[in-house]
């Protein structure tokens, strides 16, 4: 009984000890079996302008050939009871480790034939493949088959994007533009202070909202400041005409308006249904702005003079413009460059990319010095209408892709810090934590993208011809929140301010 013991576990220990070798020898069996493409037979259907159907058939020669790679490596430094290392016969090799190896082999072939159908470009992937790894086996005899699914970049004739006419947005700033736009700067730095008076539009409510629909709460905000503006922005939803319904109440007053969501909303079963929404008015405050003191200027920005503060102003105003600019071009080429583009994307592809869609809208924002009070009017905006306005963005970064790739156009790490450095002084933080933060959110591919597509937008401007139209800045009459009226999920993105308190 002893004696056996014994031999089980010599028998197991060799078996772990050659386990571990054939992981270590996997790699270099895959470089060796490489030298020699795979004989693919490759079967590919199209479902979708974005989706392919692959079903690959791998001929016997090549799993042979991986076989006889595999068990080469394996051979020298096999352990074999009743053997010294690496002087087993083959045969008895093969017997021992069959499973072993069958697995290394079946993962070498599929990492090789993926591989090599990406080489071959029969197609430009966007996303993983999708397939089942325990569904694929490598049979005793005959080929090896197995399928996946995947999102590829539609295949699409390029449409000509040279000597475009266009219209180009100028504006040159009056002190009446940096007076307003210091006033919206100052408000950050405000302080609110109870009020005895009634409400009245550009005053703030402190506020419970519930939302109701058929008689049942779907939704409840206890306690939220909300200044009164004409629209009420709700992730899913907008309510117009929110300055006279809340002018003229005081604490303890109530007021309802009715809300329809949309489409898009997070409560699948009431997209495009009415929501009563009730507002309690738990408090009426107005904002105090700070006094221009040489202790303040010093505290916002180091500024010695309340000009050097008018300065920096309009240089951010004069980015919004740069901004505004860049956006209007951007439609007007993506408009006449997508006029035949009308593919039909995957729903799953347009509810995975929408959030990613949301991140890039409020990077470029924050980099063009925008207030978080702007960014999450406009996340509330492509909420309310996420598929549409993700879809057209899909449309516009594929043929922009197109043309990158044609041009040779790609970020270059200059081109990531000078981002980077924007969106830093906007928020205040540092660039080393910003790019920290991008790259634990896993951004840094949609500020890749970013930068790559505003390149591509200034090449295709510069073979333009553009005529100048005046710019009028838009007004912000519309106060978002971060409230799903109908329920659901309808957090905003968080700032780069916010995500650093969330790590902290």
């Amino acid at each position: 009984m002893s004696a056996k013991r014994g031999k089980e576990q010599e028998d197991d220990e060799a078996s772990a000890g050659v386990a571990v070798e054939v992981e270590g020898a996997a790699d270099e069996s895959s470089d060796a079996a490489d030298a020699t493409p795979l004989q693919l037979t490759v079967d590919i259907k199209s479902p979708s302008a974005c989706e392919r159907r692959v079903a690959v058939t791998i001929p016997r020669e090549d799993i042979e050939r991986y076989f006889d790679n595999a068990y080469g490596e394996l051979m020298p430094t096999s352990a074999v009871p009743g053997f010294r290392v690496g002087r087993a016969p083959r045969k008895i090799v093969e017997h021992r480790y069959k499973d072993q190896v069958t697995e290394q082999v079946k993962s070498s072939l599929l990492m090789d034939s993926l591989s090599q159908l990406g080489d071959e470009n029969r197609f430009t992937a966007i996303s993983e493949p999708n397939f089942d790894l325990d569904a694929v086996e490598v049979p005793e005899d005959g080929p090896m088959t197995f399928e996946f699914t995947i999102e590829v970049r539609p295949e699409f004739d390029m449409p000509a994007w040279k000597g475009l006419k266009l219209k180009r947005l100028v504006r040159q700033f009056t002190d009446a533009d940096i007076d307003e736009q210091l006033e919206q700067m100052l408000a950050r730095y405000g302080q609110l202070v109870p009020y005895d008076g009634t409400a009245s539009p550009g005053d703030y409510v402190t506020v419970s909202i519930t939302a109701t629909a058929d008689g049942r709460q779907v939704a409840h905000e206890p306690d939220t400041v909300v200044r009164i503006r004409p629209t009420l922005s709700f992730t899913d939803g907008r309510l117009e005409g929110f300055d006279k319904l809340m002018a003229g109440t005081k604490a303890g007053d109530k007021r309802s308006a009715e809300l329809t969501l949309t489409q898009d909303a997070p409560n699948a079963e009431l997209r495009g249904k009415k929501v009563h929404v009730e507002f309690e008015v738990l408090e009426v405050k107005q904002l105090k702005l700070p006094e221009l003191t040489a202790e303040f200027l010093e505290e916002i920005g180091g500024f010695k003079t309340s000009d050097e503060l008018r300065d920096a102003i309009r240089k951010n105003l004069e980015r919004q413009v740069e901004y505004q600019q860049q956006q209007n071009a951007r439609q007007q080429i993506t408009a006449l460059l997508t006029k035949s583009a009308d593919w039909e994307l995957p729903p799953g592809l347009l509810e995975r990319q929408s959030a990613r869609e949301l991140e890039r809208a409020a990077m470029e924002l924050r980099r063009s010095g925008f207030s978080e009070t702007e960014i999450r009017a406009r996340e509330n905006q492509l909420r309310q209408n996420s598929k549409a306005s993700t879809a057209t963005a899909l449309k516009e970064h594929f043929i922009l892709e197109r043309v990158a790739e044609e041009e040779k156009i790609d970020a270059e790490e200059g081109d990531y810090e000078k981002e980077i450095f924007l969106i830093a002084m906007q928020s205040g933080e540092s660039p080393r934590r910003v790019r920290a933060q991008l790259e634990k959110r896993g951004l840094m591919d949609v500020l890749r993208n970013q930068i790559v597509e505003r390149k591509v937008l200034e090449r295709v401007q510069q073979e333009a011809k553009f005529k100048d139209e005046k710019y009028e800045p838009p007004k912000v009459d519309a106060e978002a929140i971060s409230m799903a009226a109908g329920g659901g999920s309808g957090a905003a993105i968080p700032s780069v301010t916010e995500a650093k308190d969330e790590e902290e």
